[in-house]
């Protein structure tokens, strides 16, 4: 069976019951429909104990795939097995993976947050909200200028673009305002895919309704032509954009197929806006739960580090434990086993890729001082020898490999990784940062990149030089750096696989995300709006007259 039918085959609980499952009192949910709820952030008033926090993240990804989210699903799942009250947070799948590459994105096969349709296409307009309020600032910005620019705003050093929630590289760049004056002021512009805008980390990042109009608020949209920042605040969008919001900060409640509660909420790219699903979320998963299982997007050089050095840095969230997720697949492609050779015995091709899945794990053991277990998510066609010699090197590294099989079996698949997981929540740590507080902006980016990465050094193009010095006058030198970079290597090359080192990282532009609270610095050559493939997953997505979907996966 597919995911999606197995998904369609499961009978879920209706909502109320999941919420009470999680012990949330009635008053709290806001159902949609029957298997779907949102939960009033007010929960979090009443006094209570938070559980463990664990972080599910992964190597660095591959066309063989990982299953993080499967491994995350699962992992909560197996749990719930085991006695443990565990609950789920999730992130919001984006429509544009959706209908471009992934085809979904709420787990596989026996692991799956359900209702799995309803989750990859339109949930409880979440998203919609978010691209309603950023382009309302995008329409207010414009037509202040149109209206005769009392700000004093550059037209050519605004930095707001619009968005939209879709893969679309027509609109990528774009020329706006023509046909006459009373269409506008003519300028180049572009759309960012929702996932990227500035408002989706806003709202991840927001303690409440008071916080997210604060941070909505400081939101830089351009310049002035003497060179100062223009704010939403001063163009008097912060209120309104928190209006279209109200409903969007409260975490939704699903389930998985075992009847798990699960909070899906929130879905920012981890190459440009942090890669977290919402610190809310996040909260209330810990106060339900006595494990909260989460993830970060993409690997651990990118979503982890940003969960550790963004997220927790600015909520003061503490993990107890980390799951890094790797398949035998993956690692003998980074090993330069060609994609059709994926399914047959390569020690030589493993032997050579582990380095990828043993930075990680090194980074999370020495950089950020958490304990840590692999997550080896088996595939029919891994040897026992392929995975006898995964499980021998992370040993060596002081680390277990624990063997899942939760697409297959569901919660009963990951008990040996849930068992460990138990056991280091009880172990000792020493969290903390990649770089402290105090460090300039160009000294955190060489931290990251020197001590994740392994980079030997970081080359500023004149341009971000420019920016840094730029940044750093107006203040915003205290803030995180959020490194947007290919997610396919450790480097910003993405041909670069394994463990590369020694390389030099380009950092080609820098800009602040003051609403957000960090400064994103750009290497490479990072799209914050994506193109379709040439064969969409779109063109095999349907719906019968029952309204019946398929082709989501």
């Amino acid at each position: 069976m597919t995911d999606i039918e197995i998904a369609q085959a499961a009978r879920p609980l209706p909502i109320t019951e999941v919420a009470a499952k999680a012990g949330i009192d009635e008053r709290f949910v806001e159902c949609y429909g029957r298997t779907k709820a949102k939960i009033d952030p007010a929960l979090l008033s009443d006094p209570g104990e938070d559980g463990r926090l664990i972080l599910v993240t992964a190597i660095n990804p591959t066309p063989a795939g990982e299953g993080k989210t499967t491994t995350t699903v699962g992992l909560a799942d197996a749990l719930r097995k085991l006695g443990r009250r565990s609950i789920v947070a999730l992130r919001e799948p984006s429509l544009g993976p959706v209908f471009g590459i992934k085809g979904g994105a709420a787990g596989g096969g026996y692991a799956q947050v359900i209702p799995m349709e309803d989750i990859n296409l339109h949930f409880t307009g979440d998203f919609h909200a978010i691209g309603a309020a950023n382009n309302l600032l995008a329409a207010m910005l414009d037509n202040h200028i149109y209206q005769g620019n009392s700000l004093n705003i550059d037209p050519r050093r605004i930095t707001w673009r619009r968005a939209v929630d879709m893969n679309d590289r027509q609109l990528r760049f774009i020329t706006d305002g023509l046909g006459g004056r009373v269409n506008g002021v003519p300028r180049e512009d572009g759309f960012d895919i929702t996932v990227a805008s500035e408002v989706m980390a806003v709202l991840c990042l927001a303690s409440g309704i008071s916080d997210l109009k604060a941070r909505l608020a400081r939101i830089v949209v351009g310049y002035t032509y003497d060179e100062k920042p223009v704010t939403a605040g001063q163009l008097g969008a912060a209120g309104a954009m928190a209006a279209l919001l109200r409903d969007a900060i409260k975490p939704n409640l699903v389930q998985t197929l075992e009847g798990t509660p699960a909070f899906v909420h929130g879905g920012p790219f981890a190459n440009i806006a942090h890669g977290c699903n919402s610190v809310t979320a996040t909260r209330m998963a810990l106060r339900l739960g006595e494990y909260a299982v989460t993830e970060a997007g993409f690997g651990a050089d990118l979503g982890a580090e940003k969960f550790f050095d963004i997220k927790c840095r600015m909520s003061g969230l503490r993990p107890s434990a980390v799951v890094v997720v790797a398949t035998v697949r993956a690692l003998k492609h980074h090993g330069g086993a060609a994609k059709g050779e994926l399914g047959e015995e390569n020690l030589a091709a493993l032997e050579r890729g582990l380095p990828n899945l043993l930075r990680h794990v090194e980074n999370i053991k020495e950089v950020y001082g958490l304990p840590c277990v692999v997550a080896l998510n088996r595939f029919p066609t891994d040897t026992e020898a392929e995975l006898s010699r995964v499980e021998r090197r992370c040993r060596e590294l002081g680390v277990n490999a624990a063997l899942s099989e939760v697409w297959a079996r569901g919660g009963e698949g990951g008990i040996e990784l849930a068992r460990e997981v138990v056991r280091l929540c009880e172990e000792p740590n020493d969290f903390r940062f990649a770089y402290p507080d105090e460090l300039g902006i160009r000294e955190k980016i060489e931290a990251v990149a020197k001590r994740v990465y392994r980079a030997g050094e970081v080359a500023f193009t004149g341009g971000a030089e420019k920016e840094l010095r730029q940044l750093e006058a107006l203040g915003f030198g205290a803030l995180p750096v959020c490194m947007a970079k290919t997610q396919y290597s450790f480097s910003d090359d993405p041909a670069k696989l394994g463990a590369p080192e020694g390389f030099t990282l380009t950092v080609r532009r820098l800009k602040v995300s003051a609403g957000a609270g960090f400064i994103v610095a750009l290497t490479g050559d990072i799209m914050t709006m994506p193109g379709l493939p040439k064969s969409p997953a779109a063109e095999r997505i349907d719906v019968d007259e029952t309204g019946r979907i398929s082709g989501l996966f």
